[in-house]
């Protein structure tokens, strides 16, 4: 590591391998904890180590990705510090995970088959803290520990969301008094369950929500999908994988669980309903759906102008809008959105009458999710009364903004500028219809300066 210049060598075991690896991100962006980083040959043909303690933890580091590598994953703690010339005194092997950006549920189990890759898991024990879904997660050795938190921190467990934070813990060993759905002590099968048992319900809204768990080369091995391993890149994690086929990777999933008979629908085309025909354009639910993915094409139905089909890039995309947008009141009507039995939305064919009411957005610049790793993924909550503003140019002051929103016939109850960049800020209306409104009306506004406003909701208050 270069101190001071966010940059690093790294020395592969082969030239082969340094070309394959250089060959490959040319063609793939390589995201590092929502971070671009990029790659190239060095002038340098062999790196020159020293005997200091960071080249201690990045030994430690490798001896983790190439243990994971070679599918020696429970490997034991004296073996790796043999391998490396180094010990991993006074390092726990207990884990503290937070689990960020949580919309679909995260079990114990699912806990267990994602950390179950890096060695033997003793315990698990699940709590909510500050409203976060937390665990503490029990190796049988530190060495364990390290490849985990090497590998999966700044991971989704699902596309675009629950997100792991991984850090270790000041706890050596845990205490288990029950076998439930909060807690397991792998080696105790004898505990009594306490309060609760893990019920199957539990079990398939974790792995077989629809659309939600990506497909990857690797899923039929267990590898958990988020953390798909790229084809011809031996050991590299990708942050998302690819979503195009969530729907067969869910039922997959749900196969290697033993639950069977589960119907996944991975279709990307909703169909909306109970719309308001006199204010409902195929531009407003472009902008109201594009919150939560890229929506490709919009059909307002020519005989049943209270009824839209909405065509977003994939299942898993659709499954958020849906979920999160289904009920919401839209100029007074509450949207009532389901999946659609097309599995596309036709254009018009040359000639036939249409009055602009489907529309092509395929090729949109107002998509938000285009980017891979993009920081807007971290950043999907359900519609509320506070909105989030930026891209806000430095001439424009906070009674300009309140000008902007209140000409437009919506009330602003509070606004607050992000104290370390002007360029975002809140903005309360005075209910959650009126922010669904103000953010079709205004997202794309356009500031001057070169500056269109984007908007999206806030999960804070002012």
């Amino acid at each position: 590591m270069l101190k001071g210049k966010n940059q690093a060598f790294l020395e592969m075991n082969t030239e082969e391998a340094a070309n394959t690896m250089v060959t490959y991100y040319t063609s793939v962006t390589p995201v590092l904890r929502s971070q671009q980083i990029y790659i190239q040959f060095s002038n340098h043909k062999e790196l020159k180590t020293d005997n200091s303690p960071n080249h201690a933890r990045a030994q430690a580091a490798l001896q983790a990705v190439n243990s994971v590598q070679s599918g020696n994953i429970a490997l034991s703690a004296s073996a790796a510090a043999v391998d490396a010339g180094i010990t991993m005194a006074g390092q726990s092997p207990v884990l503290r995970i937070i689990v960020e950006n949580l919309f679909y549920p995260v079990t114990l189990d699912v806990l267990h088959q994602i950390f179950s890759k890096f060695g033997t898991v003793l315990k698990i024990i699940t709590f909510t803290k500050n409203n976060q879904f937390q665990a503490l997660l029990q190796y049988g050795d530190p060495v364990s520990a390290q490849h985990a938190k090497l590998t999966l921190d700044g991971q989704n467990i699902y596309n675009a969301c629950c997100t792991l934070r991984i850090d270790f813990s000041k706890l050596t060993s845990l205490n288990v008094k029950y076998n439930n759905d909060k807690s397991r002590d792998y080696t105790r099968p004898d505990l009594p369950s306490g309060d609760g048992q893990p019920s199957l319900d539990q079990t398939i809204a974790a792995f077989g929500a629809p659309g939600l768990i990506s497909a990857s080369p690797y899923a039929s091995a267990g590898f958990p999908p988020a953390f798909a391993i790229p084809q011809g890149v031996h050991g590299t994690l990708t942050p998302l994988a690819l979503p195009s086929a969530a729907a067969a990777a869910a039922a997959a999933a749900a196969g290697r669980l033993g639950i069977h008979g589960l119907g996944i629908p991975g279709n990307a085309v909703l169909l909306v309903s109970n719309l308001n025909p006199e204010r409902v354009t195929p531009q407003c639910l472009f902008i109201l759906f594009g919150v939560y993915g890229d929506v490709h094409r919009v059909k307002i139905l020519f005989n049943k102008k209270e009824n839209a089909l909405v065509q977003m890039a994939d299942g898993n995309q659709a499954q958020l809008a849906m979920s999160h947008l289904n009920g919401q009141r839209l100029f007074g009507k509450p949207l009532r959105i389901a999946v659609s039995k097309h599995q596309t939305v036709q254009l018009p064919r040359e000639g036939q009458e249409d009055q602009g009411l489907t529309k092509d957005y395929s090729t949109s610049p107002l998509h938000r999710f285009k980017k891979p790793g993009s920081k807007n993924f971290q950043n999907i909550f359900p519609p509320s009364a506070t909105l989030h503003l930026s891209n806000i140019p430095p001439a424009v002051t906070e009674e300009d903004i309140k000008m902007l929103f209140s000409n437009n016939g919506y009330t602003v109850k509070g606004f607050k500028f992000f104290q370390k960049d002007r360029k975002m800020a809140l903005i309360q209306m005075g209910s959650v219809d009126e922010a669904i409104e103000s953010l079709i009306e205004l997202h794309n506004h356009d500031m001057g300066e070169s500056h269109h406003l984007r908007v999206s909701f806030s999960k804070s208050t002012i």
